[in-house]
């Protein structure tokens, strides 16, 4: 396996809700056009109808669309029929109904469904597991170039770096190391992080607008490999997210999976 870039995956996430169609802006409904294609039953066709602009880009998220009386009316039938097609594309992903304001197209499942800003402690004590955490590192540094570049920051502005261990039934499954602007996060620098792990203490201190994560996999170094309980060399999954306030950066971490104990599942549906 290649340890320098390979790179996996590149998303941005913002906490808003994707699914709200007020997030966009709106298009005219009237800019519309929907032809049936006469093959099977009629609520199959209102569904392909709907869906085929959706899936071509014509129609972006947050488009309203007809309402169920103006596509009775378009095509025909009865409200019944229309419910059925419009629910269809709902259960689908392909647009989301919202009582009294109408269906909207709805955002791409992947804008929020592969990665999301979660506590790790949160996800073991999904699995029924008991999570547990060490903070291995704790120290206030100055930014580098590379770190400063980041954070927007002048060269040697004030960072605190923290080395985190987390585990599942006392097995480690994850390790973290992180950077937290100090001049967008001051407090930071009264975090109780010897029990509550940064990311925890972040998500339920600091608001944040928007998020980047890149993926990569590496083998683990000789440090990588004693805080994971792996072999040296053995594959790892690497995550790195950059973490925003508007447009001032607030935190860089690297979390590091062992290759054989970690996965990332995405739903996606036809109208990605």
């Amino acid at each position: 396996m290649d340890t320098a870039q390979v790179l996996l995956y590149r998303q941005n996430i913002s906490p808003r809700n994707l699914d709200d169609p007020f997030v966009f802006p709106l298009m005219s409904s009237a800019r519309l056009d929907f032809t049936l294609d006469g093959d099977g039953p009629l609520y199959r066709q209102i569904r392909r109808a709907i869906a085929k602009p959706i899936l071509l880009g014509q129609y972006g998220p947050g488009t309203r669309l007809p309402s169920e009386h103006d596509f009775m009316a378009r095509f025909g039938t009865s409200r019944m029929t229309v419910n059925r097609a419009l629910q269809m594309l709902a259960d689908e992903g392909l647009v989301s109904r919202h009582r009294r304001n109408g269906t909207f197209v709805a955002a791409p499942a992947a804008e929020h469904a592969v990665m999301e800003l979660r506590d790790i402690g949160d996800e073991v004590a999904a699995t029924g597991a008991a999570y547990g955490y060490v903070l291995k590192k704790l120290s206030r540094a100055k930014a580098n170039r590379a770190l400063a570049a980041r954070f927007a920051v002048a060269v040697g502005a004030p960072v605190l770096h923290l080395l985190c261990g987390h585990l599942s039934d006392g097995e480690p499954v994850l390790m973290e190391e992180r950077y937290i602007n100090m001049k967008a996060v001051p407090d930071c620098a009264k975090g109780t992080f010897e029990v509550t792990p940064p990311g925890r203490w972040l998500l339920e201190n600091v608001p944040w607008s928007r998020a980047e994560h890149v993926i990569r996999a590496l083998n683990a170094d000789k440090a990588t490999a004693a805080t994971l309980g792996i072999s040296m060399g053995a594959a790892c999954l690497c995550v790195e997210r950059t973490t925003w306030l508007g447009d001032q950066p607030i935190t860089f971490v690297t979390l590091t999976y062992p290759g054989d104990r970690h996965k990332l599942v995405g739903t996606f549906t036809p109208g990605q």
